[in-house]
């Protein structure tokens, strides 16, 4: 079974779901045969490389609402991250350009690292407070996942994988997707959100049943 999935490292809900569907494929019992294939999609495609601002300020702008209620509001998602066994530390998140992280994903795809890449570059966003837009922070945490460091750090020197982030994002526009998370079993079932592990499990049931019900 095929999973294609569409996110955005500076997305908690993206976070918050792909952890989800995890969770879910850990009780699933054809999970061997599952096979996911991440996509890149850029909430803001205009944010800075380096930034003063936190994710709460942000947001308050963004929405122009005051900045106590941003921080209401990032206190829910904080708690549905316990929820799932995450950390969200948002008043130290940095609301930085995805693009470099993305072509990371990529890369380590090609590696067959894209799994351990993912899942550390969410942390680093979300509850380490790090700038996942530095190039030095992403080729510490493309080695900590197995990449090489030098081979990391030369590939974003560069302009690999811009073409395949680009490609993602025209694919997202192409198939009307304009939030994520987004997952695709099978390329016509569609969950849309973090709607819990529970979600999962059924959409995983229920589409496995489907294709080998012939």
């Amino acid at each position: 079974m095929k999973i294609d999935i569409w996110s955005d490292i500076g997305c908690p809900f993206c976070y918050l779901g792909t952890t989800q569907l995890n969770e879910a494929l850990a009780g699933f019992e054809h999970r061997e045969r599952v096979e996911i294939s991440h996509h890149s999609f850029q909430l803001d495609p205009n944010a800075p490389r380096q930034t003063d601002m936190r994710v709460v300020e942000m947001l308050a702008n963004k929405r122009g609402i005051p900045v106590e209620q941003a921080e209401a509001m990032n206190q829910q998602v904080a708690k549905a991250f316990e929820a799932s066994g995450l950390s969200m530390n948002y008043k130290e998140a940095q609301p930085v350009n995805t693009f470099d992280a993305h072509r990371l994903v990529h890369f380590a795809a090609s590696q067959g690292q894209q799994e351990a890449v993912l899942p550390r570059l969410f942390k680093a966003y979300f509850t380490d407070g790090e700038n996942t837009a530095d190039v030095e922070t992403l080729v510490r945490l493309a080695s900590e996942a197995g990449l090489d460091a030098e081979q990391t750090r030369a590939m974003l020197a560069s302009d690999q994988y811009a073409a395949e982030v680009q490609a993602d994002i025209s694919r997202a526009a192409q198939l009307g997707i304009h939030g994520v998370p987004f997952f695709i079993f099978e390329g016509k079932y569609a969950i849309s959100g973090a709607q819990g592990a529970e979600a999962f499990n059924r959409a995983l049931q229920q589409v496995w049943e489907e294709v080998h019900s012939a």
